[in-house]
């Protein structure tokens, strides 16, 4: 199933979840802006994870921001998070009036060009709050973003647009994997930010 349409959807997914593509909710202006304060100001580092045994160092950066210095686990590597900065705080706000709900931390991605992906995965980490929402915000390049259910293989395919919102919540991440695919149509950096709730 594919979606391409720019107006806002409720739920994308058609059963065991909650998706919902909220569409663009920054003008253009907010996109420049943000983009370019974000590429130049975050502390950026290549993202690395463990996996069978051995260290990773992927192409794609990433960054840890939050409320306070706490760590964050995933694919076996820890990272302690930055503190929030002006314009993630501004951001931070926008996103929770519209999505309705509240966040304590974010994770940067920042990927250089359409070779650049990530594969299939849940975000079901324990410190992360269950059923919890996770806000995905984009800025720059155009990426196809794909979900995929766990038993019966269905996909969902979604374009996320430049200043658009997806939110992943209750049980998506029990019972849907997602996806950045590469691409070599794009050519262009894009950021994504994913604003969620860690549990201390």
């Amino acid at each position: 199933m594919d979606l391409f349409s720019s107006d806002a959807i409720s739920n994308i997914l058609p059963f065991d979840g909650v998706t919902n593509y909220h569409g663009v909710i920054l003008d253009a202006t907010q996109c420049d802006f943000y983009y370019q304060q974000l590429f130049t100001t975050i502390n950026w580092k290549n993202d690395e994870a463990i996996m069978f045994g051995k260290k990773i160092i992927t192409k794609r950066k990433v960054a840890w921001y939050g409320d306070s210095e706490y760590s964050y686990t995933y694919s076996k590597v820890t990272k302690m998070a930055n503190i929030w900065t002006r314009e993630l705080l501004q951001l931070k706000e926008i996103i929770e009036k519209e999505s309705n709900e509240t966040y304590n931390s974010c994770l940067l991605n920042l990927y250089h060009s359409g070779d650049e992906g990530m594969g299939y995965h849940s975000d079901g980490e324990k410190m992360l709050k269950k059923n919890g929402a996770i806000a995905s915000l984009s800025l720059g390049a155009e990426r196809k973003f794909s979900l995929k259910h766990k038993e019966s293989k269905q996909r969902i395919d979604v374009v996320l647009e430049r200043g658009s919102l997806l939110v992943m919540k209750e049980n998506t991440q029990t019972n849907w994997l997602h996806r950045l695919p590469p691409t070599k149509k794009v050519n262009s950096p894009r950021i994504n930010l994913t604003f969620r709730t860690i549990e201390l």
